[in-house]
């Protein structure tokens, strides 16, 4: 994939993992919660995910919250 030019900077597309609780599951769809926003995800290259646990990949929730801690304070250096 080529990157895509805006105002002289070249973008290119990126997808990080956040963890997201999963709060309601039907079939390979979820919702889940992201830092109190609600959202629907697409659980199914995560076959064995469970309500009150984390989507993307399986994280204990010590895990998740130490990524969840250090994306808000990457968050806040870029502000």
């Amino acid at each position: 994939m080529q990157p895509r030019r805006s105002n002289g900077v070249d973008l290119i597309a990126l997808c990080i993992g956040i963890p997201a609780r999963i709060l309601k599951l039907e079939g390979e769809l979820a919702e889940v919660e992201i830092g109190g926003a609600m959202r629907k995800a697409n659980v199914q290259l995560v076959p064995d995910a469970k309500i009150g646990g984390f989507a993307i990949q399986r994280l204990d929730e010590k895990e998740a919250l130490e990524t969840l801690k250090l994306l808000e304070e990457l968050y806040e250096i870029h502000r």
